[in-house]
């Protein structure tokens, strides 16, 4: 079964930097398109950065500049650079994709999420 395989977060200063990676578990499921999104205590799940199938990006206001998405194809994977942190990007950040796989009825896509990394920004 396919899953989504998120790794990179962790306990870092203000103003340091963290990279969270998102790959799909199978290389028959390619990713297409995803984003990474968070949830901090007593708040609703947000979306913090996409990057759709084109390449194109989008990002939340509070983490303009600072955020970088991307993917590597040959990888499979889909990143969050996360530069000048602050204590209030402390949340678990979760990737969501679009994985694509190969059928005999055509390509077919279907939305997965990943379990889940904690990050923890100190003042």
């Amino acid at each position: 079964q396919v899953q989504l395989v998120e790794s990179g977060g962790g306990l870092v200063q203000a103003g340091g930097s963290l990279r969270l990676s998102c790959a799909s578990s199978l290389s028959t499921f390619s990713i297409d398109a995803g984003g990474w999104y968070r949830q901090a205590p007593g708040k609703q799940r947000e979306l913090v950065a996409d990057i759709k199938s084109g390449g194109s990006t989008n990002y939340a206001d509070s983490v303009k500049g600072r955020f970088i998405i991307s993917r590597d194809n040959a990888m499979n994977a889909v990143y969050l650079q996360m530069n000048s942190l602050k204590p209030e990007d402390t949340a678990v950040y979760y990737c969501q994709a679009n994985l694509a796989v190969a059928t005999l009825s055509g390509i077919k896509k279907y939305s997965y999420w990943g379990q889940g990394t904690q990050v923890t920004v100190s003042s």
